[in-house]
């Protein structure tokens, strides 16, 4: 199998590695004790890291998609006793894998409590409040999906996308299933259903610690996770939030060589008419462009769009301020059939085939929840000769299209606190007029702010908030959007904190703090 990898690892015996392969095969299958397994590894083998475990699994074990469940990280440990190598790493606070673990900390500490509750009689609110936390951890996995495991596919580990990723979606989908049984009050099966979440969220986490990101450690480079900083602020974090910061890279002897290659290489590409600097002008099919406006196009799109090509490897996708899903720059390079949960990775396969074949030249998918509609277009990308050189994905939310009726044809501007539409006739005889008694929504003053209190009301009262919102979580920047203004009468404390994922008390004391400062 390929061993890719190893180029990335520190030096290894692959020859040690193979018996240890062979003594962990033995003991799985009850062939030898834990104490025996750990003789023949002291005499044969010598010590064991966390990747020489993750190099046997990526290039001598045959791939399962529910392994990672399934393999007891517990006698793992046993079998290898005193020969495992356990350093810990001291890596400053703002390291993306100190995160990983400060979040792990975090849901263990919230495990203890669900079972601890679990001993009395159920009150509600007790459970909401737990679980208001509890349902912030799998952005946790959003993070490690959309931003570690791309990084460890470079280096040829795959194992972490095609395995872990099955057994991140479990646990995610165990802990949507408790609330699920919370809001609807099946309160045997809800306090049922916490054996599962405990279960498998611990076992989980033992695994991230115990291989995953020791292995990360050591394939990964210090300057590519400073790189990945600015992906991981994109995506958020459980339970906290994070300054994004990075460290100055140090001067560099050869910079002045390097600055003056690009130059004279930029110049030699201008010479023979290839040159695209910043503020050039490129020949696109029906125009010329500068390389900024074509940027600032796509930014300003009222639509996300992403573009895959003819070999299935990402190669862009549209970086603005209303995305739908997140996306980080490290599923730029990556196979497309590796950003999918394995679940939907038969459905990806398909409409690829299909569109790449001929057999069919677009595929569309939407969904449809109360207050929202998503549209989502795939279409096939082919030259002038037919060839297939790629698919391009489009997705726009549409829930306030969906709700236009009659026709406009006169110029209209939306306004921002109702949604209503006023003519530049009409808002220029109101402003004349200023009739007390129109146009604006009476509030009650906001004494107290609970989960329960509309934005709107606050935003009436305290009108600096608007603009600060961000600084709570950069989630909520789409409320300064158009859709976000359409939305903002019917938002809540509480639905801010269900659609962002961040904790109630987070926002409240977010919003106290803007208040009060």
């Amino acid at each position: 199998m390929e061993n890719k990898m190893r180029s990335y690892l520190p030096p290894i015996n692959e020859d040690q590695l193979k018996t240890l392969f062979e003594i962990k095969t033995a003991y799985s299958e009850r062939k030898i004790s834990a104490e025996e397994a750990q003789q023949q590894i002291k005499e044969r083998v010598g010590k064991v890291s966390a990747y020489h475990l993750a190099y046997i699994e990526q290039t001598m074990t045959e791939e399962h998609e529910d392994e990672c469940v399934r393999e007891d990280v517990h006698a793992v440990i046993a079998m290898l006793g005193d020969q495992l190598e356990n350093v810990q790493p001291n890596l400053p606070a703002d390291h993306p894998i100190m995160h990983y673990l400060k979040e792990n900390e975090e849901m263990k500490r919230l495990l203890l409590a669900v079972e601890d509750l679990v001993q009395y009689p159920m009150i509600k609110n007790q459970w909401l409040e737990l679980y208001d936390k509890i349902s912030q951890y799998p952005l946790h996995y959003k993070r490690k999906q959309n931003q570690l495991y791309p990084m460890l596919e470079r280096k040829g580990f795959t194992r972490p996308t095609t395995t872990m990723w099955t057994f991140d979606d479990l646990v995610r989908d165990e802990i949507r299933e408790a609330e699920r049984l919370l809001r609807e009050e099946k309160e045997e099966e809800f306090i049922e259903q916490q054996k599962k979440v405990v279960m498998y969220a611990r076992d989980l986490m033992e695994k991230e610690e115990f291989v995953l990101y020791p292995t990360s450690l050591a394939l990964i480079n210090e300057e590519e996770f400073e790189d990945m900083k600015s992906g991981d602020q994109e995506i958020g974090f459980a339970f906290f939030q994070v300054s994004h910061t990075t460290t100055a890279a140090p001067p560099t002897a050869n910079k002045t060589t390097t600055d003056g290659f690009a130059n004279e290489l930029q110049a030699l590409l201008g010479k023979y008419g290839y040159s695209a600097g910043n503020n050039e002008k490129l020949d696109v099919t029906t125009g010329k462009l500068t390389l900024e406006q074509i940027n600032l196009i796509y930014k300003h799109l009222p639509i996300d769009i992403s573009f895959v090509d003819e070999n299935e490897l990402v190669c862009f996708y549209s970086d603005t301020d209303h995305r739908i899903f997140p996306r980080s720059k490290n599923v730029i390079g990556r196979e497309v059939m590796n950003c999918h949960p394995k679940k939907s990775a038969h459905i990806v396969r398909e409409v690829i085939d299909k569109l790449r074949s001929g057999e069919q030249n677009k595929a569309e998918f939407w969904i449809n929840k109360p207050g929202l509609f998503i549209y989502i277009y795939y279409v096939a990308v082919r030259d002038s000769e037919g060839k297939f050189r790629g698919v391009l994905e489009m997705m726009q939310d549409c829930t306030r299209i969906r709700g236009f009726e009659g026709s406009r044809t006169l110029l209209t501007w939306a306004t921002e606190d109702n949604g209503g539409t006023v003519t530049m006739e009409e808002e220029q005889k109101e402003e004349e007029e200023k009739k007390p008694e129109a146009t604006e929504e009476k509030y009650e003053e906001v004494v107290a702010i609970t989960p329960d209190t509309k934005l709107k009301p606050l935003l009436k009262q305290y009108p600096h908030l608007a603009q600060r919102l961000p600084e709570i979580a950069p989630e909520f920047k789409m409320l300064n959007t158009p859709l976000g203004k359409l939305i903002i009468g019917k938002v809540d404390i509480k639905m801010m904190s269900e659609r962002s994922g961040i904790a109630i008390d987070t926002i409240i004391e977010g919003l106290k703090k803007i208040i009060q400062g």
